[in-house]
């Protein structure tokens, strides 16, 4: 596998410098942001979570000594995914610009400057913040601290940013400009070599003197430069190497744009996923912002925008990504159960907020609307009709999750701990449920999220319920607690009415499931469907995905088809989730148009990054995460057991690709001219594999095929469903049974055939979107 070759076909190639904000290429490792582009030389803004409530930048750096370089009529640049650096190079000059792996601190390491030419480095804050500004030694640096005291649902923690610069040069000198502005000057080396060094570690009141703290972070990288450079690159390298890999070839160049836009989510989701909470909030790229301040609350987490990312990271076989979402839900669990008990009319359990802020309140609370600030209540009973007012079903959507997660890694230990949001999540349900004159249980006033308001039995709620105490039964049989709580979820489960019916088109009213024999209904968001929508969210396709209560042996498959094809909101917003379910559907045409249309609308800016379609100008994460859960979910699917392969890969796109399902076991699957090549699946532990015939077709029996282990004779299995026992560790190589005697050979030594890739020349185009800049480009 050549993974630098592969990796490299993603990098985002500047055949221009990126002048503005709105073209920063982002850098990170999980904790530290960085945004850098070319304006004054070289600008960048540092970033972290951890400066809640407002997620307050940690300051910019300036270095206008660059400005020959990026001035340059040879100007070139380069997002070198794999390595994890900007590369720029320009007038005989070099600079490599990256945020060290381990170490909180930006590295800009420049080559052929001028050695006798003064450089300087400016740091600064905005007029609006108010830092200490101080020096130490060869050190400026700018903190701040400050309570979350002010706004509402305040925990009353303390916060802080620190940024300190430093050079390895000659004749280093630092001073503070003004309150907001510290400054750095020397002479690169004789050879024309020079770092700019910044910290931005974590920081508080309560972290120490901001100049021994920030002493400790720049430390750590006075040590020999090849050597941190390779420690860096290393832990890179690593990731990319355990990640899902995926190789797209298409006539038109979409299938590769998907590849990188796939690939430039796994780096994004790496570089802001390593923190106390997740990196993204409603979907912003937070970590990698260019701008001051940020949309929405930025103290709060809206699930219906983290939900994609879970996904990805899951299929893509990189759990430990998910590691801040699953802390933000589980540390707050205490405060999610005071809130539903105050909010809630006094319910047992957790109603978990659809907007919470990070320490478990329900508030949503927005200052960026230029009319007036927003506070919004969340899991509440008694405030007014609004978009998550009464959304009860989000902490059985992160409960879901806690379970995927389980069953994706096989983790006892993560289950033993998180289990009591499943618990506490079913709990609640069980409270808010009511019995009806139909002898089952209902629920209301709630909400179809934030599409219909205040409905009896939303399609939400009922997912939810189906879904969760399913799974929450599961979770504790393989725990072996809660008996008492298995039992009324066991009698309750069977009490739940079942999916809402409407009429595929204009017409809205309530239709028996037995209209499900006419072939003309869709599943309704409510038991009321004529309700005003005050969402564009297509919620009666909530229950295929994320609740996987529909799949292709269900009944209601067909029913959850025309759902999909009769969806009141097509391609609409950047979170949409079209894709990722067109290919839980089988629906492969409708994979690829989806994904092409959503790219072409939303994906504005050259860093592959999205536009809301709000148009507010920041970086939006979350439509990089459905292309990659798309993709993944396009080639395998395994929601019940049964891996699929090629259940929606668009015909059209050859592909390489590799996906993660149950039991830590991976597949990798070749697709050439619409057909199955080959399958190999690499089993993570031992027991049972389920794999549906993948040159089965429409077959009832399904051509014989042959399971090749290495070191051990071939097994051949036939029929629409292949089952065998499988070792961990092993490789298992699967191809029709004609094939078996080449196979064997080539599995014997080690000879799948070679992996390869040629790191991007070019930007990228895909219709009136790109990534990059090309030389023409203005």
């Amino acid at each position: 596998m050549d993974y630098a070759g592969l990796i490299g076909r993603s990098d985002i190639v500047l055949a221009r410098p990126n002048l503005e904000p709105s073209q920063a290429m982002p850098l990170g490792n999980g904790r530290l942001g960085v945004a850098v582009w070319s304006a004054n030389g070289l600008t960048a803004q540092l970033n972290r979570v951890d400066t809640l409530p407002d997620r307050l930048p940690v300051a910019r750096i300036v270095v206008p000594g660059l400005a020959s370089l990026t001035g340059s009529s040879d100007y070139s640049g380069r997002l070198d995914l794999y390595n994890a650096e900007f590369h720029e190079h320009g007038a005989g000059m070099s600079a490599k610009i990256y945020v060290d792996s381990s170490r909180d601190n930006l590295i800009i390491d420049v080559t052929g400057a001028n050695p006798s030419k003064m450089q300087q480095a400016t740091l600064s804050l905005a007029p609006s913040r108010a830092p200490k500004a101080e020096t130490d030694g060869n050190t400026a640096m700018l903190s701040e601290t400050w309570v979350d005291d002010k706004q509402p649902g305040a925990s009353g923690r303390s916060f802080g940013s620190l940024a300190a610069v430093t050079a390895d040069g000659r004749d280093v000198q630092v001073s503070v400009t003004d309150p907001h502005t510290v400054s750095i000057s020397f002479r690169p080396y004789p050879d024309g070599h020079f770092r700019i060094l910044i910290a931005g570690p974590h920081f508080n009141a309560e972290a120490g003197p901001a100049a021994t703290v920030a002493q400790q972070s720049l430390r750590k990288i006075a040590h020999d430069e090849a050597v941190a450079v390779a420690e860096h690159r290393k832990e890179w390298h690593e990731f990319w190497q355990h990640a899902g890999y995926m190789k797209i070839a298409s006539p038109d160049g979409a299938g590769e744009y998907m590849e990188n836009l796939r690939a430039l989510y796994l780096y994004s989701a790496a570089a802001q996923s390593r923190s106390e909470y997740p990196g993204s909030q409603a979907g912003v790229a937070d970590m990698f912002s260019s701008v001051p301040t940020h949309n929405w609350d930025p103290g709060a987490f809206w699930h219906w925008n983290l939900r994609m990312q879970v996904a990805a990271n899951l299929s893509t076989g990189v759990p430990e990504l998910n590691t801040p979402y699953f802390n933000l839900y589980r540390e707050n669990l205490s405060n999610i159960q005071e809130w539903t008990r105050k909010h809630m009319n006094g319910l047992p359990g957790i109603c978990v907020p659809e907007t919470m802020r990070f320490n478990g309140q329900g508030i949503e609370y927005e200052t960026w609307n230029a009319a007036a600030s927003i506070v919004a209540l969340n899991c509440d009973a008694g405030y007014k009709p609004y978009y998550n007012a009464r959304t009860i079903s989000t902490g059985a959507e992160v409960s879901l999750w806690i379970w995927q997660q389980y069953l994706a890694t096989r983790d006892r230990a993560f289950l033993v701990r998180n289990f009591p949001v499943l618990a506490e999540s079913a709990r609640f349900l069980l409270a808010y449920e009511k019995p009806g004159s139909d002898r089952l249980n209902h629920t209301g006033p709630s909400n179809a999220h934030e599409t219909q308001w205040d409905m009896q039995d939303p399609t939400t709620d009922l997912s939810a319920r189906m879904a969760l105490y399913a799974a929450t039964i599961q979770a504790a049989q393989a725990l072996g607690t809660e008996a008492s709580l298995v039992q009324q979820l066991e009698s309750a489960l069977v009490l739940i009415p079942s999916l809402p019916r409407t009429q595929a088109g204009v017409a809205k009213t309530l239709l028996p499931a037995s209209a499900d024999a006419e072939g003309n209904d869709v599943i309704a968001p409510s038991y009321l469907p004529s309700a005003e929508n005050h969402n564009v969210e297509n919620i009666g396709l909530e229950p295929v995905w994320p609740y996987d209560l529909i799949g292709d042996t269900s009944p209601l498959f067909e029913l959850a088809r025309r759902t999909y094809l009769h969806r009141p909101y097509p391609v609409n917003q950047d979170w949409s989730y079209d894709p990722i379910q067109a290919a839980r559907l089988g629906l492969r045409d409708e994979v690829r148009s989806t994904l092409i249309k959503l790219t072409e609308k939303y994906q504005t800016f050259i860093n592959g990054l999205a536009n809301w379609g709000g148009a507010t100008g920041e970086f939006y994460v979350e439509q990089q995460a459905i292309v990659a859960a798309a993709l993944n979910e396009a080639l395998v699917q395994d929601y019940d057991g049964v891996i699929r392969i090629n259940p929606a890969f668009p015909r059209e796109w050859d592909v390489d690709g590799q996906v993660f399902v149950r039991g830590r076991t991976k597949v990798d699957v070749n697709l050439a001219n619409g057909a199955v090549q080959r399958v190999a699946i690499e089993a993570g532990s031992t027991g049972p594999v389920k794999v549906r015939n993948p040159w089965a077709g429409n077959s009832r029996t399904g051509p014989a095929v042959a399971v090749i282990d290495e070191g051990h004779a071939a097994r051949k299995l036939a029929g629409p469903m292949l089952e065998f026992s499988a070792v961990a560790g092993r490789r298992y190589l699967l191809v029709p049974a004609g094939q078996t005697d080449r196979s064997v050979h080539a599995t014997n030594a080690s000879a799948n055939p070679a992996l390869t890739g040629t790191p991007a020349a070019t930007a990228k185009k895909l219709g009136p979107v790109q990534i990059g800049v090309f030389a023409d480009s203005k």
